[in-house]
């Protein structure tokens, strides 16, 4: 149960937040204009929720050099984060076949040549294996995965402790391994490293390196979990600053205001549901959760009105798939539940 319960919150804290690393910081930036180039901007069009434009960009980095995992990774993440942000179902022969092409090319690299790129590769796509297997449910191939990932990251730092893009991965690991198995730190072999997770992901966030806003976002849900809700809150709009279009990023401020201000929790928690180009042509997995979130928030200031009629907004919604009645367990009892204890 450990061990499941560590992948649970392990993957969450990792949901959409590996498409935020990519392979240059300040001192380490990798040796070819092009690829920084692409990287950069695909990095940036997936934050800002713009899936088409960042596949086009890492195809053509992917024809360009197809003998890199590069292209590979980015592309398995576009599709990841494409299918998490509108609730729909994962593409696992794409995605599996993306990444399992990018660990055979970076295997035969860390083979030929061992330096920090080819192991940062290998960590890359083992993260995002890690990541993908946890949102199906596979939790101990993940974890397997999550300790390849972290075992890289580490042979960077050996090879420049300066590398800053690794530190992000190997902090949050720290932090939330830790979190997980606390109550087993009288054993001689468990350590409570929560203290070196933090201080990896300052390094992270204190150093320029593009995968600074992983830092930050690992930082918030830390700073959540320690219930610091004021730094959770600081941090997350540190980062809508450079992204204020970004769902992922303005999903963590709204989640720090429901503990700060519900009223600011429920105009953030709008702006998402609004910020949907096609809400109507969606299959609803999203409206459903956040309205719900929504009517919480409403219920919890005592406008009971406006709570109950999102409610019943959800329960009109009909001919829900077999997926997404899957992906929401019992949420519509939960708001079936609502509306009726607030109507009585």
């Amino acid at each position: 149960m450990q061990v499941i319960g560590l992948l649970v919150l392990y993957n969450k804290i990792f949901i959409l937040l590996l498409i935020l690393l990519s392979v240059k910081c300040s001192a380490q930036e990798y040796p070819d204009s092009y690829i920084h180039n692409t990287l950069m901007s695909g990095i940036d069009n997936i934050i800002n929720q713009k899936y088409s434009a960042a596949k086009s960009e890492f195809e053509k980095l992917n024809i360009k050099y197809p003998d890199l995992p590069l292209g590979k990774i980015y592309l398995s993440a576009v599709e990841i984060a494409r299918a998490y942000d509108y609730g729909e179902d994962y593409n696992d022969r794409v995605i599996t076949g993306y990444l399992d092409a990018a660990r055979e090319q970076s295997e035969k690299l860390l083979n030929n040549k061992a330096d920090i790129w080819t192991y940062y590769f290998l960590g890359l796509t083992e993260g995002y294996t890690s990541y993908y297997k946890g949102l199906m449910g596979s939790w101990l191939p993940s974890l397997n995965s999550a300790m390849n990932s972290v075992s890289n990251f580490e042979e960077c730092i050996k090879i420049n402790p300066g590398f800053v893009d690794a530190y992000s991965g190997i902090g949050n690991y720290k932090y939330w391994k830790s979190k997980k198995t606390e109550s087993l730190n009288w054993l001689p072999f468990i350590h409570d490293e929560r203290a070196e997770g933090i201080n990896f992901l300052e390094k992270a966030v204190n150093k320029s390196s593009y995968s600074t806003y992983l830092a930050i976002n690992s930082l918030f849900w830390i700073y959540m979990d320690k219930k610091s809700y004021y730094e959770a809150e600081k941090i997350a709009e540190n980062a809508l600053i450079k992204y204020p279009a970004s769902r992922l990023f303005k999903w963590g401020l709204a989640r720090a205001y429901e503990e700060i201000d519900k009223s600011k929790a429920i105009r953030y928690y709008f702006e998402i549901l609004n910020s949907y180009p096609n809400l109507s042509g969606m299959n609803h997995y999203q409206e459903i959760v956040l309205k719900h979130i929504i009517a919480q928030q409403y219920a919890k200031l005592g406008e009971k009105q406006k709570a109950i009629n999102l409610c019943l907004e959800i329960l009109a919604i009909k001919n829900l798939s077999e997926s997404v009645k899957s992906k929401l367990g019992d949420r519509l009892d939960r708001v079936k539940d609502l509306q009726q204890s607030l109507s009585r």
